[in-house]
């Protein structure tokens, strides 16, 4: 047993499993925000009343969703703002550099 914990001591597994569940929950506020403010924002700006994600045009008899696209795109890059700047102002990047 001893060996056990302190592979996960060595490895970083609970430190994993945290950043995990934590990378979940930033994840959800995040989309929230995204959904709730920023994509409605946007479609209102675009001309789309319904919102951003309602967003589309019409080739034929097919319906093109281009503003689902544009808000999973966004939703991402603030997510990946989010996780740069929260990883920069915790100094974890550098937390890698001081085992070297």
């Amino acid at each position: 047993m001893k060996g056990f914990i302190d592979f996960i001591r060595e490895q970083g597994v609970v430190g994993l499993a945290v950043g995990f569940i934590l990378g979940g929950a930033v994840s959800r506020v995040v989309a929230a925000l995204v959904q709730d403010i920023i994509n409605p924002i946007i479609g209102l700006a675009l001309g789309s009343t319904e919102g951003l994600v309602q967003a589309s045009f019409a080739i034929g008899s097919a319906e093109i969703m281009w503003g689902h696209l544009v808000a999973v795109v966004i939703d991402f890059l603030v997510i990946a703002l989010v996780v740069y700047y929260g990883v920069k102002g915790l100094g974890l990047d550098k937390a890698d550099k001081a085992k070297e």
